[in-house]
């Protein structure tokens, strides 16, 4: 069996059991917020569990390192959703210990690309499209670094409210431990 099959398998039977029913909510966020944080591994259950966050309770974004690229990506979009169409009226920015985007070491990752099959010819068709690896694929020296780098991207967006609080906060990513490293209210 694959990996999809396995899912499948086991999706089916949870819907025959009805196991949904506990989850069940709508799309509005209960605690009116909206967190941006790290796609880690160890966080999927950790962080929800660690902020008493049940289904429906928050609009959770998650990337790469809790990182804003760029003030009109995706992840910014999906902030401005959770705010101006879902109720969000808070922003917590919650980046971790030990992530993989600490040090991000962008020629080896080049590198990959090329071990992975892509030519010298796309990736010079990309860089002089104007797609710099560096920026693209920017890491940071720190979480903490890192989710300061975020909460200045939202707390300076033209289109975030100034009455909107942007939090950021560093996890413990074994014990769930959160320290808070910007307080939003000071800024609103």
């Amino acid at each position: 069996m694959t990996i999809v099959s396995n899912f499948l398998e086991f999706n089916k039977q949870f819907v025959e059991q009805k196991q949904y029913e506990e989850y069940l909510t709508d799309k509005y966020p209960d605690k009116k917020i909206a967190i941006l944080t790290c796609m880690d591994t160890r966080l999927v259950e950790l962080l929800p569990k660690a902020l008493n966050l049940r289904n429906g309770d928050a609009k959770i974004i998650k990337n790469a390192g809790a990182i804003l690229t760029q003030p009109f990506g995706s992840a910014m979009r999906s902030i401005l959703i959770a705010i101006y169409e879902m109720g969000a009226q808070e922003v917590l920015v919650i980046g971790h210990t030990n992530c993989g985007m600490t040090n991000l070491d962008t020629g080896k990752m080049v590198d990959k690309f090329r071990a992975g099959g892509i030519s010298d010819d796309v990736l010079s068709t990309l860089e002089n499209s104007g797609i710099r690896m560096e920026r693209f694929l920017r890491g940071f020296n720190s979480p903490e670094e890192g989710v300061a780098h975020s909460v200045k991207i939202i707390r300076n967006h033209p289109l975030i409210p100034a009455h909107v609080p942007v939090h950021g906060f560093i996890m413990d990513a074994e014990t769930g431990a959160l320290e808070m490293i910007i307080d939003g209210y000071e800024n609103v």
